[in-house]
C-alpha cells in the first residue's frame, strides 16, 4: 500500500523505526487501567492530559473505533535512576508530536499520537486543562485513554514485562492513531 510506504518513511525520518501496523479493534480498554490511574498513580488529578480530565473508557472506545488503522511504536531504555526517566520519555514525546504533524501534512487529517508516558512536555504541569499552557502540543498516554497496554501489545507480538527494578531495560509504547 503506497500510504504505508509514505507513512513507513516518515516514521524512519522521525527516528520511529521499531512499529507494527495494528487494527485498532485490536486496542484493549478496560475500566481497570483508569482505577490503576486513580488508585495508584501519585500524580492523578495533577496533569492537564491525564484522568481525570480525560474522557472516560466508554468514550475512549469510541475513540478508537472511529479509525481504521494504527500504528503502534516500541521505545526501549535502561535507566539508572528513576528520575532519568522523565528526560527520556519528554524528548520521545517530542518527537512523537512532530510524527503525528508530519503524518498529518501528508494527507492524514485523523492523525493522533498517544504518548509512551504522562504528557511532560513541560518541566512543570498544571492541575487543569484550562491552565495548560502548550494545549496545543498536549497528549493523552495510551495508559491515560484506559488502554491496557499490556494486552493490546501482547497482541501485536511485543515484549512487555511488569519490571522489578529501574535498572532493567524498560519497553514504553506509543501510538499514532491514522486513519
Amino acid at each position: 500500500m503506497d500510504d504505508r510506504k509514505t507513512l513507513e518513511a516518515l516514521f524512519a525520518q522521525h527516528g520511529c523505526t521499531d512499529f507494527r501496523w495494528i487494527d485498532p479493534k485490536q486496542i484493549v480498554v478496560a475500566a481497570w487501567v483508569r482505577m490503576k490511574c486513580r488508585f495508584g498513580c501519585q500524580d492523578y488529578g495533577k496533569a492537564a492530559a491525564c484522568p481525570p480530565h480525560l474522557p472516560s473508557p466508554t468514550e475512549c472506545e469510541r475513540f478508537f473505533s472511529e479509525y481504521q488503522e494504527a500504528a503502534l511504536f516500541r521505545f526501549s531504555k535502561a535507566v539508572e535512576k528513576p528520575e532519568d526517566r522523565h528526560a527520556w520519555t519528554r524528548s520521545v514525546n517530542a518527537r512523537l508530536l512532530k510524527l503525528e504533524r508530519a503524518v498529518f501534512m501528508a494527507g492524514n487529517p485523523k492523525a493522533f499520537v498517544l504518548f509512551i508516558d504522562p504528557c511532560n512536555l513541560c518541566t512543570e504541569c498544571t492541575d487543569d486543562p484550562k491552565d495548560c499552557p502548550n494545549p496545543q502540543n498536549a497528549r493523552p498516554s495510551l495508559e491515560g485513554l484506559s488502554v491496557d497496554v499490556f494486552s493490546t501489545v501482547r497482541k501485536a507480538g511485543y515484549p512487555i514485562e511488569v519490571l522489578t527494578d529501574y535498572a532493567q531495560e524498560m519497553n514504553r509504547y506509543g501510538m499514532v492513531m491514522v486513519m
